[in-house]
């Protein structure tokens, strides 16, 4: 293959090299009217000439230069030259005849290479059968209730005609939704190695081409490869970049795209699943997709990948700890409780900072520490050195972050501190206050969300109240607890007015708070949402100055030993809290 390219390549400069020859470094002979050549014939100047179709090129008796004249092509033309002693020749145009050479060359050339390319686009191994994945549904962990109802779809692919005795239809296609990281593709993988069928997969993009109806004949080829290769399975990820709805917009008018959708549609249509070939595909934006391809018939069920649970966690956890050293103090229960919202893919990107911490921080085993120190490096940023001269700076930031953890320590039933720490983060954070929660809440209560605004708030009081000043490191907290107040308010019902636990005017407005949708309510209802948030907040703010004023010298304490140490634990803060009462020397100095 490769010395056909390297032949075409010569054949090729070889063409261009001969077409720059004669079109460039041919020296063209100098023109000379018909009328002044007939006359130069009649008095015998001219020794010889040659005739082409189209000139004439002639040479002066005793003379080596070439001229050129037009040919008229009258038939007396060579009795005419003979009469006057002038030597003939006749030949055709060379330089015509490379030309046209020139031209089929180029064409063959050109067409060569867009029959190549198309070739190239639609190859057949552009889609790998891969026989065994290597994954089964004994390798994932934390999911257990998806894994019950993917062994089911694998038990039908394993035994189809006992399922269709029983009148049960095999589905055509499964979409699985989630959240990137969640683990779609792993899980279309089990399903393919657990079911023991052939696995097929490819990606939504490759069907995008700059050439029209390229898309449609790959779609066309991996189905038909699919059904060489039953039982088999197809799995399409990023599934949304090739089925996004034709309407509302999200298309974007792309003629090839839409023809690349439709063929699939058409493909969908066109099998049975009696010999066992399902169309997996994976999309974490399953609210654009077109939907002719949801109805029954085509992705008959949609199955949501999410998030695993405090439970799952730890598993995942464990899983991908055990080719790690890890130390007697790790904790996995309270990291998977320190890791709410992570996605499977977040969860072993911790370990393994986990393990290069370690190996920085020059320890043998990966310590408790190291996994702390991972989850804020994976959810909020790297460590920027401190400067001990940001006095200034350091002693604000301290006495805010000590405003978060008093309020959240002093309010019922909120999740205990963790961490507070001063040190600034490569995302513009300057220091975070963490919480970790013993146990996963998936509904919160009108408390649990005003003890959420008062804790938010808390930066901004205690900075009022220690420092006399306030600064604008509390701008995300306002912006945050303001979004809190005003879902509880449009979104959920809570506000004061429905007090009594009446609903009042329902959901005041869309859920989301998309801006670009049209508002369901008038400049009245705006008016009283926010007054309603302005008083709600007003409210919060006094209750919190008032709860931090009276803890002023334990908010004093803890805020100068965070500043001299930069880091502090749950342990140690609730230490000082619940010792405050009886502890009298307070204000010693630090050791």
């Amino acid at each position: 293959m490769k010395k056909n390219k390297v032949f075409l390549a010569l054949i090729f400069v070889a063409v261009l090299g001969c077409g720059a020859y004669f079109l460039f470094f041919q020296k063209a002979p100098a023109s000379v009217p018909y009328k002044t050549f007939y006359n130069e014939v009649s008095e015998g100047k001219i020794s010889e000439a040659t005739i082409f179709p189209d000139k004439i090129n002639f040479k002066y008796a005793g003379g080596e230069s070439v001229f050129l004249t037009e040919n008229p092509n009258s038939p007396n033309l060579k009795e005419f030259l003979l009469l006057n002693n002038v030597q003939i020749k006749e030949e055709k145009d060379f330089s015509e005849i490379i030309s046209t050479i020139l031209d089929v060359v180029f064409y063959v050339i050109f067409f060569a290479v867009i029959i190549f390319a198309f070739r190239k686009f639609i190859s057949p191994n552009t889609f790998k059968t891969v026989r065994k994945t290597g994954v089964k549904f004994s390798d994932i962990v934390g999911m257990e209730n998806l894994k019950k109802d993917m062994m089911q779809i694998a038990d039908i692919m394993k035994n189809p005609a006992e399922y269709r005795a029983k009148g049960i239809r095999m589905p055509k296609g499964i979409l699985l939704e989630g959240a990137p990281g969640n683990g779609k593709t792993l899980f279309a993988r089990a399903l393919a190695g657990e079911a023991k069928v052939n696995f097929i997969p490819a990606k939504a993009t490759d069907f995008e081409s700059m050439f029209m109806a390229i898309g449609p004949a790959k779609v066309k080829l991996l189905f038909a490869k699919a059904r060489r290769h039953t039982p088999c399975i197809v799995f399409i990820d990023e599934f949304d970049a090739l089925g996004k709805s034709r309407v509302n917009g999200f298309g974007g008018g792309n003629d090839e795209r839409e023809q690349t959708l439709n063929q699939l549609l058409v493909e969908m249509d066109g099998f049975e699943n009696e010999k066992g070939l399902i169309v997996l595909a994976a999309t974490n934006r399953a609210d654009i997709l077109d939907p002719a391809l949801l109805r029954p018939g085509r992705f008959d069920r949609q199955v949501p990948v999410e998030r695993p649970d405090v439970e799952g966690r730890e598993a995942i956890l464990r899983i991908h700890a055990k080719h790690v050293k890890i130390a007697d103090d790790v904790d996995f229960v309270s990291i998977a409780h320190g890791t709410s919202g992570f996605a499977g893919a977040d969860l072993a990107n911790v370990v393994n900072e986990a393990a290069l911490l370690a190996v920085r921080n020059g320890h043998k085993l990966v310590t408790m520490d190291d996994f702390n120190d991972a989850i804020d490096k994976v959810s909020i940023g790297l460590k920027k050195k401190t400067k001990k001269d940001k006095e200034k700076q350091l002693r604000l930031t301290s006495v805010h972050e000590t405003g978060h953890a008093l309020v959240g320590a002093f309010t019922p039933d909120y999740p205990p501190v963790n961490k507070i720490t001063v040190v600034p983060r490569s995302n513009g954070v300057g220091g975070f206050t963490q919480y970790r929660d013993k146990e996963e809440k998936f509904a919160l209560t009108r408390k649990d969300m005003i003890n959420e605004v008062d804790t938010l708030l808390g930066g901004r009081a205690a900075e009022q109240i220690v420092l006399g000043d306030i600064s604008t490191g509390a701008s995300n907290d306002i912006a945050r607890a303001t979004d809190i107040l005003k879902q509880m308010i449009v979104d959920y019902g809570m506000s004061d007015k429905f007090k009594n636990m009446t609903l009042g005017k329902g959901v005041l407005g869309n859920r989301g708070g998309d801006p670009n949708l049209v508002r369901e309510f008038s400049e009245e209802t705006q008016n009283y949402i926010d007054n309603e948030i302005a008083k709600v907040m007003e409210e919060r703010y006094e209750y919190v100055l008032k709860l931090l004023e009276e803890h002023k010298d334990l908010l004093e304490y803890i805020s100068d030993r965070l500043k001299e140490k930069e880091t502090m634990d749950g342990k140690e803060f609730y230490d000082i809290v619940n010792g405050a009462k009886h502890c009298e020397e307070l204000a010693a100095p630090l050791t």
